[in-house]
């Protein structure tokens, strides 16, 4: 990309998830659904002398990208982290129970979910729990009629449960500054100890969890840079394809072969986790 292209970027990134949404949406479909001025805020929160939020940090919104009818989740990162509790997760599982049905009506409308989630809001773990549990099983049921699109763009990135909705998803676009992980670096730090795994040291981390990393090794599908524009482009080319079969989810006799030529006792380096994902997965194999 010369100087020219990067002044003239537009940093998505920078954007709150409601004018995420807004930026996608071809101009004048946009429709809110559940909105802030419907005040479902978390139940829980305010028990625990927490702020809540207005739309539960979660924005839903009907409309199209280049003409075809999808539906926006956004998570806003800049409440609770992202967090996923019961409001927020309910909103996200009802928008996709919601698709499908078209969907199997002969209606199509795909799914865009925009993942800044740091997974589970401890305040309400068991009801937050269970609202990405039906997170999954929808996007699982949508699968088989349109594509489910994951954007995954940074600074917070998508950990917990909710990185497996991310992995379930059709198609999953990053950008080089975001990260996928199944748990946090300051969890694993915790539980495995600092040798195994130090929260500060950030380069090491984003060549593990990064979207560089993730892209390589095909558990996202395509890297793209932070820029308004491309990400649209790139979410409106998905948007465009069929259903199509997940090998990430479905050869389940591939990660065994993975997880079998993985010694826990090394400690993981990114050259080394490529190497053996091109080797027992094929690199890019979703």
């Amino acid at each position: 990309m010369n100087t020219a292209e990067l002044l003239a970027r537009e940093s998505f990134v920078e954007l709150p998830a409601r004018a995420r949404v807004e930026c996608l949406l071809d101009t004048g479909t946009m429709r809110e659904l559940v909105g802030p001025f419907e005040r479902q805020t978390s139940p829980w929160l305010a028990k625990q002398d927490i702020v809540t939020q207005a739309d539960d940090g979660v924005i839903i919104a009907r409309g199209t990208i280049d003409g075809v009818d999808v539906v926006v989740a956004a998570i806003e990162p800049a409440f609770q982290g992202g967090s996923m509790g019961e409001v927020g997760g309910a909103k996200i599982a009802g928008a996709l129970e919601l698709a499908a049905e078209d969907a199997a009506a002969g209606k199509p409308v795909v799914p865009v979910l925009l993942l800044e989630t740091g997974g589970v809001r401890l305040q309400e773990a068991n009801c937050g729990l269970a609202a990405i549990a039906e997170i999954h099983a929808a996007i699982v049921a949508l699968r088989a009629f349109v594509p489910v699109i994951g954007v995954i763009t940074g600074p917070v990135g998508c950990f917990g449960g909710m990185s497996i909705a991310a992995g379930l998803c059709s198609h999953l676009i990053v950008t080089r500054e975001a990260r996928l992980g199944l748990n946090g670096p300051q969890v694993i730090e915790q539980e495995a100890g600092v040798e195994e795994f130090d929260s500060r040291d950030r380069p090491m981390i984003w060549s593990l969890l990064g979207g560089a990393q993730r892209a390589a090794t095909g558990l996202a599908d395509e890297r793209t840079d932070d820029d308004r524009a491309r990400i649209r482009a790139r979410i409106a080319a998905a948007a465009a394809t069929g259903p199509t079969r997940l090998a990430r989810t479905a050869d389940v006799a591939a990660w065994n072969r993975l997880l079998e030529a993985i010694d826990p006792a090394e400690r993981a380096e990114a050259g080394v986790v490529r190497e053996v994902f091109a080797r027992h997965l094929g690199g890019r194999h979703a």
